[in-house]
């Protein structure tokens, strides 16, 4: 048992959701950790190469029922979620795009045909999707996006501009939220339309092991059957945010747990003042409290991992979730770097790097202000989003 698990957690866990998550761990230590430090630095990564891999193991879009999806449990996909970002968040970011964004969108409100065309591509990596919803002056408002889409007799025509967009410069299908004259709509996109163009965003200081784009849709014509028949209003969007944002809830635990995993291995062989830096009460202190967080941490990611998979999941409960995982995590991050030192900052270690991508989680899918008005209003009754 690993000395992270004090709860033994371990044990909540079926044979079956351990050996997914030894065989994404496998992967992520062959594939991943030799190179993503590099990956990093260079601002650039093989996602195709990488989705392909994660395809062949039945990662991008698991927990999603047919079309060569794998079928797995929320458990079993939150555990895959955790080894991925014990990696990096960016590659846990384009298995959650694909998996819990464009493909979930497609897979809940597309129609056959369009369930059809893409999803057993995407399943595979050989199609790689993405998910418009934010834009340059729309984040946390999305219900006041400016992307319009209007009807051209039995045409769509789109025009708008959505930002921060994972895997938009690589996509092959992005799925675009628009106003219409009858409410919010999406639209699933060909990427080689015309009017569609797509601009890596660079000079990130978080992230940069992902791909991140701009998507500008100058009169986009699309036929009628581009739309998704399902997707009506807001409420679809945000449905979809709340399937990715469970993944998130499990995904920053491994980034956590790569930087406790670390730090603990670095305060019981560095010695200073003629002993190891684990062996002063300072140094234990700071461990305890950090190993304490993370397993709390734990327990409410499989607490609605479980309510998931017996479909109670509601979206406040979510937000509970990525509100408290993401923010420990990064306190866990930065508390981490204190101990490590000067080494702390160093590429050779992969604490910063996990400190500076968190600070992007936090703030992806859902600000911690915009969880804490969720829960505010479950407990309170009264809205103050307007």
């Amino acid at each position: 048992m690993s000395a992270m698990d004090l709860l033994d957690l371990d044990s909540s866990l079926t044979e079956e959701e351990r050996q997914i998550r030894a065989v994404v761990r496998q992967l992520i230590d062959d594939r991943v950790r030799p190179q993503v430090a590099g990956w990093y630095e260079a601002g650039q990564v093989p996602a195709r190469e990488l989705a392909r891999e994660f395809g062949k193991l039945g990662l991008l879009g698991m927990h999603l029922t047919g079309y060569g999806c794998a079928g797995s449990t929320a458990v079993a996909y939150g555990l895959a979620c955790l080894e991925l970002e014990a990696g990096d968040s960016g590659v846990r970011s384009l298995v959650s795009v694909q998996g819990s964004l464009a493909m979930y969108a497609i897979w809940r409100y597309g129609s056959e045909e369009q369930k059809q065309r893409w999803l057993p591509a995407m399943a595979t990596g050989e199609a790689i999707g993405c998910f418009g919803l934010t834009e340059p002056d729309h984040g946390s408002d999305p219900a006041s996006m400016a992307t319009r889409a209007r009807r051209d007799g039995d045409d769509w025509v789109l025009t708008g501009t959505k930002m921060w967009i994972t895997n938009a410069p690589i996509a092959d299908v992005a799925v675009i939220w628009a106003r219409t004259d009858e409410g919010v709509r999406g639209f699933a996109v060909p990427m080689d339309t015309r009017g569609v163009a797509a601009r890596e965003i660079g000079r990130k200081m978080s992230l940069r092991a992902s791909v991140t784009g701009e998507i500008s849709l100058d009169d986009v014509r699309l036929p009628a059957d581009a739309q998704l028949p399902g997707a009506v209003g807001l409420k679809a969007p945000l449905s979809c945010l709340t399937e990715a944002r469970h993944g998130i809830v499990w995904g920053a635990l491994g980034a956590a747990r790569d930087c406790l995993e670390t730090t603990l291995s670095y305060a019981t062989t560095r010695t200073q003042f003629g002993r190891p830096l684990a062996g002063f009460q300072l140094t234990q202190a700071k461990l305890a409290d950090m190993a304490v967080e993370w397993n709390k941490g734990y327990l409410v990611a499989l607490q609605l991992g479980r309510l998931a998979d017996a479909g109670k999941l509601r979206p406040e409960q979510v937000s509970v979730g990525k509100l408290n995982n993401v923010r420990e995590a990064l306190a866990i991050a930065r508390q981490c770097r204190t101990i490590l030192g000067a080494n702390g900052v160093s590429g050779d270690y992969p604490v910063m790097r996990h400190a500076n991508n968190l600070e992007s989680v936090l703030t992806y899918e859902g600000t911690s202000e915009i969880h804490q008005l969720v829960i505010g209003q479950k407990l309170t009754g009264v809205s103050a989003f307007t």
